[in-house]
C-alpha cells in the first residue's frame, strides 16, 4: 500500500467531511439550530454551575428561562405580526390593482404603445380555451399542495426536535468538548486549543453581539416607522432588522419596502422622507454605537467577505449553508491568520539570500 503524507490525509478527510455535510444537509437543520442554541446557552449554564448549582439543574434553569422568554415574545408579537401580514397582503393587492388600472395605462400612454387586453380578461380567455386540460391542472395543483403538506409536517417535526436536542447538547456540552480535546494528537493539542479558543471568541462575539444588534435595529426601525405613521411598521421593521445580518442588506430591503408602502398609503412625499430618515438614523446607530459596543472588532470580517460567504453557503448547501457561512468564514479567518504567522516564521520567508534586483529596460 502506498503511504500518504499527513497533509494529504488531512485533505482527504476535509473533502469527505464536506461531501458528508452536503449529503446530510436536508436533515441537519434541527441539529445545527440546536447546536447554535446550546453554544449560546452554555456560558449561562457555566456561570450557574460555578455558583454551586448542578449541571442538570443549571441547564434546566437556562432552558426554562430561554423558553419562557421566547414564549412571551411569540405571544406578544405573533398576533401583531399576523395582523400586519394580512394588511401587507391587502396592500399588495391594492398595489397590483393600481398598477393594472393606473400605472400600466399611464406608461402605455406615455410610450405611445398600443392598447392590450387586460390581464384578467386574457386569463379568462385562456382558461375557456384550455378548459379540457383543467383536470390535469387540478391534479398537478393537488400534488403540489400534498407535497407542501408533507413538507409542513416535516418542518413541524424538526421544530419539535430542536428543543430536545438542545437540552441534551447543553447538558453534555463540556463533556463533548473534553472528549474532542482528548482525541487530538498530543503534538497538536496546544496549538489546536489556542486556535479553538480564538474561534470561540470570534463566534461568541458574533452569535451574541450580532443577535443583539439585529434585535436593537428591529426595535429602532419599528418604532421609527410607527412614528412616521406607516401601517406596516412592525413587519417591515422586523424584516429589516433580521436582514441586517448582511451588511447594508437590511437598509436596502427596509427603505425600499417601507418607501413603497408609504407611497401607496400617503398622498404626500414627506412620509417617504421620514422613512429615509428612520433608516438613516438606524444605519448611523448601527455603525457608530451598536456594532462597536455589542460586537466590537473581534470578528474582523470585511462586508464583502460576509456577503460572499452567505451567498456561497446558500449556493452550496442551501439553508444549512447560510447558517454555517459566517461561522465557517470566521474560523477560516483564524486559520489564515495562523498560516500567515507560520509563513512569517518559516525559512521560505526568512530567506538568507539578499534582495533580487530587477533590471528595467529603459
Amino acid at each position: 500500500m502506498i503511504g500518504l503524507s499527513k497533509p494529504l490525509w488531512g485533505l482527504i478527510a476535509a473533502v469527505a467531511f464536506v461531501l458528508l455535510l452536503h449529503l446530510l444537509a436536508p436533515i441537519l437543520m434541527p441539529f445545527l439550530l440546536a447546536g447554535v442554541l446550546a453554544y449560546i446557552g452554555d456560558p449561562l449554564a457555566d456561570r450557574l454551575e460555578a455558583r454551586g448549582m448542578g449541571r442538570t439543574m443549571a441547564v434546566v434553569t437556562v432552558f426554562f428561562v430561554l423558553s419562557l422568554f421566547a414564549g412571551i415574545v411569540m405571544l406578544v408579537t405573533l398576533p401583531l405580526l399576523i395582523a400586519q401580514i394580512q394588511l401587507l397582503i391587502e396592500r399588495i393587492y391594492d398595489g397590483v390593482a393600481w398598477l393594472q388600472q393606473t400605472g400600466l395605462p399611464a406608461l402605455r400612454h406615455h410610450l405611445d404603445l398600443p392598447e392590450q387586453k387586460k390581464p384578467m380578461d386574457a386569463a379568462r380567455d385562456a382558461l375557456s380555451k384550455h378548459w379540457g386540460s383543467a383536470g390535469g391542472i387540478f391534479f398537478y395543483l393537488w400534488g403540489k399542495v400534498s407535497g407542501s403538506s408533507m413538507a409542513l409536517l416535516a418542518w413541524t417535526a424538526n421544530m419539535v426536535l430542536v428543543p430536545v436536542v438542545t437540552f441534551y447538547l447543553l447538558r453534555d456540552w463540556d463533556v463533548l468538548m473534553a472528549a474532542i480535546r482528548n482525541l487530538l494528537p498530543r503534538s497538536m493539542e496546544a496549538r489546536t486549543v489556542v486556535i479553538a479558543q480564538q474561534c470561540d471568541e470570534i463566534l461568541g462575539a458574533f452569535a451574541r453581539g450580532q443577535l443583539l444588534v439585529m434585535l436593537a435595529l428591529a426595535v429602532t426601525y419599528t418604532l421609527g416607522l410607527w412614528v412616521v405613521g406607516l401601517e406596516l411598521a412592525l413587519v417591515l421593521g422586523v424584516v429589516a432588522g433580521l436582514a441586517s445580518i448582511v451588511p447594508y442588506l437590511g437598509v436596502i430591503i427596509g427603505i425600499s419596502a417601507a418607501g413603497l408602502a408609504a407611497f401607496f398609503q400617503f398622498d404626500s412625499l414627506w412620509p417617504m422622507v421620514g422613512v429615509a430618515v428612520v433608516f438613516g438614523i438606524g444605519q448611523a446607530l448601527e455603525s457608530m454605537v451598536l456594532t462597536p459596543m455589542l460586537v466590537g472588532d473581534k470578528i474582523g470580517l470585511h462586508p464583502v467577505v460576509v456577503i460572499f460567504a452567505i451567498l456561497a453557503g446558500g449556493q452550496l448547501f442551501g439553508f444549512v449553508g447560510i447558517l454555517l457561512a459566517l461561522p465557517v468564514a470566521a474560523v477560516i479567518k483564524v486559520m489564515i491568520n495562523h498560516l500567515h504567522d507560520y509563513y512569517k516564521q518559516s525559512e521560505l520567508y526568512e530567506s538568507k539570500r539578499g534582495p533580487v534586483e530587477l533590471e528595467v529596460d529603459e
